[in-house]
């Protein structure tokens, strides 16, 4: 894997482990965030897959447009 891609990962993996431990708060959970960060996570891996395979890509947070460069 390429460091730049390992980067991507990492990101992900953090914005996933933020959501999950938001959506296990008892007391005032932020549903935002529960929300929010899920889309976070498959819009780095997206990212990571198309850097791995040296797809070009901009500056976006339009999982559709990220995906449809694969095709």
């Amino acid at each position: 894997m390429k460091p730049i891609t390992q980067e991507w990962v990492n990101k992900a993996e953090g914005d996933f482990a933020t959501a999950q431990r938001e959506l296990q708060v008892q007391q005032m959970a932020n549903y935002d965030a529960v929300c929010f960060h899920p889309q976070q996570c498959i819009e780095k891996y997206l990212k990571a897959c198309l850097q791995e395979e040296t797809i070009p890509f901009t500056k976006t947070h339009d999982l559709s447009a990220l995906l449809n460069l694969f095709l």
